[in-house]
């Protein structure tokens, strides 16, 4: 009977996707009420400053946890695509090895992502910390910096490398129209899991769909696929 009911929402979300005009999302959100995207603004700055003083302990004891491990610093800051491809630096707790983007470009030879994007499950970079907190997300909890600045939203599709968004072409470029998010349908969606193709259609969807109702029901599902960890590496 599941399996049924999600078929039955897939078929919907492909019918709306032939109907909806996807070679102009900046039409489609430029068309979203001054209103939302005011409270969307204000939501991002209250509900990230709350978060950032609940979760300061996870930050000391992560931190900690980092700086134990090889002495090197804790925060990893990193140049990435935001919205009409804006450059930001974005910050995340280390995860990696401290030479890690020394090795890099060797690295794209075991990419196991398609398209534009770089994920390999067992990346041999990582640190034995960054192998948890990666699979609990706790990597990526200093972009609520980033939102307060006003780089990134608390939904918005994820953003990547800007040499990677410049390789793609006009249509996968429309994901970045709107402010780039810590999470999105991708990420409660199976993440890694997801191809790059169906991980672009993802984003236009959100862009289509995106109001309050649907940035909460977003979040919501978002600590339950912390949780479960699905295509998190």
């Amino acid at each position: 009977m599941g399996d049924v009911t999600a078929n039955k929402a897939d078929i919907q979300i492909m019918r709306k996707r032939e109907k909806s005009d996807r070679n102009n999302m900046q039409a489609v959100y430029s068309r979203k009420s001054g209103l939302y995207k005011f409270v969307k603004r204000l939501s991002d700055i209250v509900l990230s400053g709350i978060a950032l003083i609940c979760l300061s302990p996870v930050f000391l004891i992560t931190a900690t946890a980092i700086k134990l491990e090889d002495g090197g610093p804790v925060l990893y800051v990193q140049t990435r695509a935001g919205k009409n491809l804006k450059l930001f630096n974005i910050y995340k707790f280390r995860s990696m090895y401290v030479n890690a983007d020394e090795k890099f470009e060797e690295m794209l030879k075991d990419n196991e992502q398609t398209g534009h994007a770089f994920k390999i499950k067992n990346d041999p970079r990582i640190t034995k910390v960054g192998k948890f907190i990666r699979k609990v997300s706790i990597d990526e909890l200093p972009q609520l910096i980033n939102i307060i600045k006003g780089d990134m939203s608390i939904v918005g599709p994820r953003p990547i490398l800007p040499f990677q968004m410049e390789e793609c072409n006009n249509y996968e470029k429309q994901r970045l129209v709107v402010r780039p998010g810590l999470t999105c349908y991708w990420q409660i969606s199976g993440r890694a899991n997801i191809k790059w193709e169906e991980w672009v259609e993802l984003d236009l969807d959100y862009i289509e769909n995106m109001g309050l109702w649907t940035d909460f029901k977003i979040i919501l599902r978002t600590i339950p696929a912390v949780f479960d960890s699905e295509g998190a590496y």
